[in-house]
């Protein structure tokens, strides 16, 4: 069986652990291409206008699957807890694709994972792999491994981003969600702006999750999204060793839209860069802004200083 993955949304907080997964289940993995703009003209076409842009990319990667695979799967996930909400989004993908496609032959599948209704995360992917056809101890042990795998992968990606930071170049912490950050068409140009401008990108989601969700308490103690914590959290572990700070944003997210708020209005000793990312074509006035940016950390480094060595 092959299983179509979208390349959107959860995939790239999870990919690891659903392509490790299915993979000890002895099935075959099929990614979406990365963003293109015939992608996203699909997601604008199947999406309503009031989706936000990473919904309506999510929809595109789903029909770029259609006769690639057996089934597309799509994750229902609500919450992790009481203090684990997600965005509603993410626990109404899958039917709004089952909605969205139903004329069209595409089969999907998916684990619900909602902590509050007694429904953990481990039973969601055991009851998928058995759905699958595999034995409840082959899919306990799928997901055993599955789990190892993405603990494994973000251990990796902090201690890479941890050494990356011993450098004399300028640091901008980017902070937005890994589907934005990541995804080649809307967050990529931005983090390969930033080198072209010999500045180091220091992304928000290499950091140990369980962590950031309680050194956010430091910025904000009653933010309700347990993602928009972890990017509190990033601010918060990263503040002392960046130079700026660019809030990415994908048009029109509601949490981000009022913790992004929060943040510059208590964030006061860094410089901030508000990138709100929408459906228009075209970089040069995202090209100008990063620029512009990272000329005014440069320009205060350098009066900094010129000051320390007049004291």
């Amino acid at each position: 069986m092959k299983i179509g993955i979208p390349r959107a949304l959860l995939y790239y907080r999870y990919g690891v652990l659903w392509e490790t997964f299915f993979r000890e289940l002895g099935m075959e993995t099929v990614l979406s291409p990365h963003t293109n703009k015939n992608l996203l003209d699909a997601g604008n076409y199947y999406a309503i206008d009031e989706n936000c842009l990473s919904s309506k990319l999510f929809l595109g990667h789903v029909s770029a699957l259609k006769g690639k695979c057996d089934c597309v799967f799509v994750p229902r996930v609500a919450n992790y807890g009481k203090d684990g909400v997600l965005c509603t989004r993410f626990e109404a993908m899958y039917d709004m694709c089952v909605n969205t496609f139903r004329s069209q032959e595409i089969r999907f599948i998916t684990c619900n994972v909602d902590i509050q209704q007694r429904k953990p995360e481990a039973g969601a992917y055991i009851r998928l792999g058995m759905e699958l056809g595999a034995s409840r101890p082959a899919a306990k042990a799928a997901w055993q491994k599955a789990k190892a795998a993405w603990h494994a992968d973000q251990e990796q990606k902090l201690r890479a981003q941890e050494a990356a930071l011993a450098t004399d170049r300028i640091r901008v912490l980017v902070v937005g969600h890994a589907y934005n950050l990541y995804d080649e068409y809307i967050g990529k140009p931005i983090l390969r702006g930033i080198e072209r401008l010999d500045a180091l990108p220091v992304c928000s989601d290499a950091i140990d999750l369980a962590q950031a969700q309680k050194d956010s308490l430091h910025i904000c103690g009653n933010v309700p999204w347990i993602m928009s914590r972890e990017l509190l959290g990033a601010i918060d572990k990263y503040h002392d060793q960046i130079d700026g700070i660019i809030l990415l944003t994908a048009f029109p997210c509601g949490p981000d839209s009022m913790v992004n708020e929060m943040i510059i209005r208590r964030v006061k000793d860094r410089p901030i860069l508000n990138l709100l990312l929408d459906s228009q074509d075209g970089s040069a006035g995202v090209d100008t802004r990063l620029e512009s940016f990272i000329d005014i950390i440069r320009f205060r480094k350098e009066a900094t200083a010129n000051a320390g060595k007049r004291v």
